[in-house]
């Protein structure tokens, strides 16, 4: 019999001394911790349900924070002077970031964006999901969905500290994949050929702003050196954080699929693709960029890549339209922004007075009544989710669905009174 040395400090267990499975039961549970996410759990959460927040990284914040988008889009109508579409958590974060300098509104082309130190993003999410009462569970990988009839009643859970189960009366899937929905069972899209391409962010310091080229000058150059240095995309930006010398550098383009193996080699592919665009810098703007280094590889950033089937169908026409829908949840007027070639995208801009809006329908997904997508899988076609996939009305949708489930209670959310949905979102839909 092996012999074990007793140690007064430490103690022996084994798995079997752990429970099966560690069981939760909250009001509305949400998957995915992005803007839309983040959005639905502080949402419901103020609204007075108990609240689980699971995502599958070890932190909170999604693509937003940990693939290093560095710019909120689509709050804002075109135009200088445009006007802000999205509020609630938007303001906060606004308000939070721009009075310690670490969030910046700045003219991109003919739409605002606000350009965010994605650190300070991180800790503000952190913060508020606590504040609002929020549970999280990071690093949850859905193993399981238990489903009966159509309402979803549990979700399985593997984390490296043991298996969980949690119960709920209502699911937010705001995973990115429709991770949710898929695992329920449920029907998905995915695109019929090719594929709509993400990007790898990277963030370079030691730059010298002063020097650094306008943004035409630098889309020119790329179009016309960018094969010499080996780059895929021939187009792209590198944005200065004001009043720093870092630069937020999207000019690349990286497939992103949902086999587990080719997903792990193409985020590897992604950072040689962005050594290629530093080395592409550092040889065409010296003065600017010859003393760049690497401060920082974001996560891959994914555009779309699988999204539910839900009762409306989003379509181009509908947005080019500027329609308002009688059950709008959201209002959105970012551009067309189609990234369905290796070497660069389709950008189709609105004009100043253009709003079109997302509807509820486009949230729920088919055959299930106490589940709503939101963020970059909801149900549209793929040109019509490029322009409603940014995280303006991305944080709309989080925010809608946290008040269609509330008002849904054990009842279904196609049945959702939207009147007073209406009124819990005001300020989204007004103004």
């Amino acid at each position: 019999m092996l012999e074990r040395p007793f140690d007064p400090e430490t103690r022996i267990v084994s798995r079997r001394d752990a429970p099966a499975v560690i069981e939760r039961e909250c009001d509305i549970c949400v998957v995915g911790s992005g803007a839309s996410g983040a959005s639905a759990a502080i949402e419901a959460a103020r609204a007075g349900n108990r609240v689980i927040l699971v995502d599958g990284l070890p932190s909170l914040g999604g693509q937003a924070v940990n693939s290093i988008i560095g710019m909120f889009c689509g709050l804002y109508t075109p135009g200088i002077d445009g006007r802000q579409l999205t509020h609630g958590i938007a303001d906060e974060i606004i308000a939070e970031l721009t009075a310690n300098g670490d969030a910046h509104i700045i003219q991109g082309g003919v739409m605002k964006v606000v350009m965010y130190n994605e650190v300070a993003l991180g800790r503000w999410v952190e913060k508020a999901v606590i504040a609002a009462g929020v549970q999280p569970l990071t690093g949850a990988i859905i193993r399981q969905v238990h489903v009966e009839g159509r309402r979803i009643s549990a979700l399985d859970i593997a984390t490296r500290h043991g298996d969980v189960r949690i119960r709920a009366q209502g699911f937010i899937d705001a995973s990115g994949d429709a991770a949710l929905t898929w695992q329920a069972g449920f029907d998905c899209r995915v695109q019929a050929q090719g594929q709509i391409y993400g990007s790898q962010m990277l963030i370079v310091e030691g730059i010298d702003d002063t020097h650094k080229p306008d943004w035409d000058t630098m889309a020119r150059r790329i179009a016309e050196r960018g094969e010499h240095y080996g780059m895929m995309r021939r187009d792209g930006f590198a944005a200065t954080f004001p009043g720093t010398d870092v630069a937020m550098v999207n000019m690349t383009h990286i497939e992103t699929p949902l086999d587990p193996f080719d997903a792990a080699e193409k985020q590897i592919d992604g950072k040689e693709q962005a050594d290629r665009t530093l080395v592409f810098l550092r040889a065409e703007f010296p003065e600017a960029f010859g003393k760049a280094r690497v401060r920082a590889y974001g996560l891959p950033g994914v555009r779309q890549t699988r999204w539910i089937v839900g009762t409306h169908h989003l379509t181009t026409a509908e947005v080019r339209a500027a329609t308002r829908f009688d059950d709008a949840i959201a209002r959105c007027s970012w551009p067309l922004e189609q990234h369905h070639n290796r070497e660069g995208y389709v950008w189709e801009t609105f004009g100043p007075d253009h709003v079109h809006t997302v509807p509820l329908r486009s949230l729920a997904v088919a055959g299930a009544d106490n589940l709503l997508a939101v963020g970059r899988c909801i149900d549209a076609d793929s040109t019509a989710l490029s322009s409603v996939r940014v995280m303006g009305p991305c944080i709309a949708m989080g925010a809608a669905a946290a008040h269609a489930l509330t008002i849904a209670g054990s009842g279904s959310v196609h049945q959702v009174d939207m009147g007073l949905l209406r009124q819990k979102i005001a300020a989204n839909l007004e103004g």
